[in-house]
Formats: structure tokens, C-alpha cells, sequence
């Protein structure tokens, strides 16, 4: 369960509040503030503030005092231009901060997107909850052949049984020997003093949960779904990814809109990729022989034309 009952009741709380403000606000993101999105079996996303809105990258991109009297249409003409001509600054005016509860093995190639302000739940000062992330049966997959970093057939039977029954216990066994190491939990002895906290959660694994503020501007929240809502993204990190993509839909509309238009829904080519797609449109027939691309380079432009 992500969230405890205690934590549903601050969540609660919190959400009980208002203020009056002269800020721009988003009214759909307004209703969803703090409520948690559940990601994986553990873990969740949810906003915690925000700064700015569709009309702050307008703004920013005309230098003007307000809204000016452009309308919706046309804002949402300038915001896609700027996506599309690749302007970041504008979209760097808004910004977000999110809580996130994740597995420690996600939270490491998370952390790989150096661009944003994180704080993160320190083992050193407390003591990890006991949850870990366990597959579900349909993300149990073997290593593929043609990818080193990606997911073959899914895995069935006794074999998957095994595996599943194996992550369970090694992090069962190693939680166990965590708290007893801490002196802590049902085996606590008051005659030990307990190995330091900052030692003793060396021996938990990759699949043990943490959590962290993560505040991040709007541009490099972009580039970050980018990558991380592809469908060639790994599935642990993408679903946090998507669950993210729809806060900024909340936030940013017109942005949303823009990005998925001229990012996530669209595809680069290399320039010999353009001039192939250029024979073809004249009528030639192209294929990998005669195109001058490699097959890796071929199979991608394939794989756009037929999307």
C-alpha cells in the first residue's frame, strides 16, 4: 500500500487548506495539489507546489506586463512555435515539485537528469520503511537478444515462480539482517548497541523504496519525459514518467499539447534519412542496399514510415 493512513490523513490536511493569492494558478492542477498518483506496487507521484502557467511562457517569450489581449489560439500558436524551433527559455519561467516514492534502482537512473534540485530521504538519520519492489508477473521478462539494455519474451512458469519467489525472500532475508544489525524491530536486544545507520543499510537491495522532492523547470521536466515516457524507456522509470505527463497536462495545457506534438509523438531523422525519404517521395524505389544507411540507421526510418 503507498500510502499509510496516517499519511492520507496529512495528505488530507493539507488539502483542506486554501490561500488567497495574485499568482497565476492552474485551476485542474489546483485540485489534484498533493494528492498522490500510485506508481508500481509501493510507490507514487505527487505535486507538491508549482510556479507559473501556460500564460508565464507567453509572457516570457513577448516580454510583456500581462496577458496582453492575444488570444487562446494564438497563445497556443506561439507556445507550439517555440517547442517546435526548440526555444527552452521560456518554458524555464514555470516550474514544479513533485514527492516521489520510488525504488532505489529507478531513483539511480532518475538521478541521472542532473538539471533539477533534489532532496532525498536520508538512511543515514532513518531507517528505510520495509517495502521493496516486486515485479508483477507481466514485467518478469528474459534479457533480449538484440538489445543489452532492454526486455525479451516474458517469462513463464517455473522459471518465473522461481524468480518471483527469490526476490521475495533475498529481500525478506536481507531486511531482516538490516534491523537486526540496527538492533531494531521484534529481535532489538537492549544489551547491543546496534551497527550505525549510515553502515548498516549497505546490505539492502536495488528493489528497497525511497523517496525525494524533486523541482524541476518546465523545460527540463520536457526533456526528461522525453526520454523517460518512450516507449524504449525501461517500464519502471516510464510509468513514472506518464504519471507525471499527466500533471503537466493539469498544469500547462497548451504546453502539453505542444510537446506531445513536436517531441513525444514526433521523430527526428538524420540527414541521410531526409534524403532517402526524398527519393521516395520522387518515386524511386529505396531499399537498405541502395539507400547508403546502415541497417540499425534503415530499420529506424522503417519503423517511423510505418508508424
Amino acid at each position: 500500500m503507498p500510502i499509510t493512513p496516517e499519511q492520507a490523513a496529512e495528505i488530507a490536511a493539507q488539502r483542506e487548506v486554501t490561500q488567497s493569492t495574485r499568482r497565476a494558478v492552474a485551476p485542474e492542477l489546483e485540485e489534484a495539489l498533493y494528492t498522490p498518483i500510485e506508481v508500481l506496487d509501493h510507490g507514487f507521484v505527487r505535486v507538491i507546489d508549482y510556479m507559473g502557467d501556460d500564460a508565464a511562457i507567453v509572457q516570457a517569450a513577448r516580454v510583456s506586463y500581462g496577458r496582453g489581449t492575444k488570444s487562446v489560439q494564438n497563445d497556443a500558436g506561439l507556445i507550439n512555435y517555440l517547442m517546435r524551433h526548440r526555444h527552452s527559455t521560456p518554458f524555464e519561467m514555470c516550474e514544479i515539485k513533485y514527492h516521489v516514492k520510488l525504488p532505489v534502482f529507478v531513483a539511480r537512473q532518475w538521478i541521472r537528469h542532473r538539471t533539477a534540485n533534489v532532496n532525498e530521504y536520508s538512511a543515514r538519520y532513518s531507517i528505510l520503511d520495509k517495502e521493496f519492489y516486486i515485479p508483477a508477473p507481466d514485467q518478469l521478462a528474459a534479457q533480449s537478444v538484440s538489445n543489452r539494455q532492454g526486455r525479451g519474451d516474458v517469462l513463464e512458469g517455473e522459471e518465473a515462480a522461481w524468480v518471483l519467489d527469490t526476490l521475495k525472500a533475498d529481500a525478506e532475508t536481507a531486511y531482516s539482517h538490516y534491523e537486526t544489525m540496527l538492533n531494531e524491530g521484534e529481535n532489538g536486544d537492549s544489551e547491543r548497541q546496534g551497527l550505525a545507520r549510515e553502515l548498516a543499510r549497505m546490505n539492502l537491495p536495488l528493489n528497497v523504496y525511497t523517496q525525494w522532492y524533486w523541482k524541476v523547470d518546465l523545460h527540463n521536466l520536457f526533456h526528461f519525459l522525453a526520454l523517460r515516457a518512450d516507449p524504449h524507456a525501461q517500464y519502471e522509470i516510464r510509468v513514472y514518467a506518464e504519471a507525471m505527463l499527466e500533471t503537466v497536462k493539469q498544469w500547462v495545457p497548451l504546453a502539453y499539447d505542444a510537446f506531445v506534438d513536436n517531441r513525444l509523438g514526433a521523430a527526428e531523422l538524420t540527414a541521410g534519412q531526409i534524403a532517402v525519404v526524398r527519393r521516395m517521395l520522387a518515386g524511386e524505389e529505396v531499399t537498405q542496399e541502395t539507400s547508403g544507411l546502415s541497417k540499425r540507421v534503415w530499420s529506424e526510418l522503417q519503423a517511423v514510415i510505418a508508424e
